[in-house]
C-alpha cells in the first residue's frame, strides 16, 4: 500500500508562481491554460515571495513577449536567489540564440508562444513527473548547481532606441520606396498603428529630425547624385527627385546647400584650363606611343 504522504503527493497540484514580464501584462490569460491542473499564482511584483509567506512554488513561470535586458537579467537574479526552484521561460519572441542562452542559464524549460495543445500536454506531463521527484526527495535542500550564464544574445533588442526604430520600420520602408512621390504623414502614421502626433514625435526622437525634413534630405541626396553623374537638365532632375515646382526645387536646394543646382554641378566639374591640360597630356602620351 502507498503511504499517506505518497497519496497526498499524487493528489497535490503543482504550484506555479508566474512572473509577468510582458509589455501588455498578458500573463493572466496564459495562466488560465494551466489552472485546471496546476495551482497558479501571480507574483505581485517581479520577484519571489518571502520565505515565510507560504510554501515555496514548485515552478517559476517567467512570461515574456519581447525579452529585453531588464527581464533577462531579472531571470538570472531569480536563478541566483532561488537556485533550487526550476524556471520555465515562456516567450513570444524566439530565436535559436535566445533558446541556447536560456538553457545555458539554467532554465528548466523553454516554450515558445502560442502554445499548442500537444506541447502543453507534453509540458504538463514533464512538470508532474518533476514535481513527484521533488516531493519524494528533499530537492530544496540540495546545493545549487554551478551556474552557466553567458552574455545576453545579440538578437535581443536591448534599447528603447531600437524599439522606436522597430515601430517605424514600415514607415521607413515605405518612404525609401516612395519619397519621390507625394507622401501623406497621416497615412504613414496609420500604417504604423499610431496617431499623427505620436508618429511625428516618435520619428523625431528616433532619427533626430522631422518627417518632412527627412523626406527633403532623401530628395536632395538623389538630386546631388544626378547633378554629379548625369547630363540631365536641372529642371528634369528636380522632377526626378520629387519636386513638382522647379523654382521651389532651386530655392530649397540653395537653402540646404548654399548654392543653386547649376552652381553645384559646375563646382563638381574640372575647370576649362584643367580640361585642356588633361587633353594635352593624353595627346603627348599617344605621340610617345606612336612616333
Amino acid at each position: 500500500m502507498k503511504s499517506n504522504s505518497a497519496t497526498n503527493n499524487n493528489q497535490r497540484k503543482p504550484v506555479l508562481l508566474w512572473l509577468d514580464l510582458t509589455h501588455d501584462r498578458s500573463a493572466e490569460e496564459l495562466m488560465e491554460q494551466f489552472r485546471l491542473t496546476c495551482d497558479c499564482r501571480l507574483a505581485k511584483e517581479s520577484g519571489l515571495p518571502a520565505r515565510d509567506a507560504g510554501p515555496q512554488p514548485d515552478m517559476l513561470c517567467m512570461h515574456f513577449d519581447r525579452p529585453d535586458a531588464l527581464g533577462l537579467n531579472l531571470l538570472l537574479e531569480v536563478k541566483r536567489t532561488a537556485p533550487s526552484i526550476p524556471i520555465t521561460m515562456f516567450t513570444v519572441q524566439h530565436s535559436e540564440e535566445l533558446a541556447v542562452w536560456a538553457m545555458r542559464s539554467g532554465v528548466w524549460e523553454y516554450l515558445v508562444l502560442p502554445l499548442g495543445s500537444r506541447e502543453q500536454s507534453r509540458y504538463l506531463q514533464s512538470l508532474q513527473h518533476l514535481c513527484q521527484l521533488r516531493w519524494q526527495e528533499d530537492i530544496h535542500a540540495r546545493k545549487p548547481q554551478v551556474e552557466r550564464c553567458g552574455n545576453l544574445p545579440d538578437s535581443i533588442r536591448l534599447t528603447k532606441e531600437h524599439q522606436k526604430h522597430q515601430a517605424l520600420h514600415k514607415a521607413m520602408s515605405y518612404i525609401d520606396q516612395h519619397y519621390r512621390e507625394g507622401i501623406d504623414q497621416k497615412d504613414l502614421a496609420q500604417r504604423c498603428g499610431m496617431t499623427p502626433f505620436r508618429f511625428s514625435r516618435l520619428f523625431k526622437e528616433a532619427y533626430g529630425l522631422g518627417f518632412m525634413e527627412y523626406v527633403l534630405r532623401k530628395r536632395m541626396d538623389l538630386a546631388k547624385e544626378l547633378l554629379n553623374n548625369s547630363q540631365m537638365p536641372v529642371t528634369s532632375i528636380g522632377y526626378e527627385a520629387g519636386f513638382k515646382d522647379p523654382s521651389y526645387f532651386a530655392r530649397a536646394f540653395k537653402q540646404c546647400l548654399g548654392c543653386t543646382p547649376s552652381e553645384y554641378r559646375d563646382a563638381g566639374r574640372p575647370s576649362l584650363p584643367q580640361l585642356a591640360s588633361a587633353s594635352l597630356h593624353e595627346d603627348h602620351q599617344v605621340l610617345r606611343a606612336h612616333p
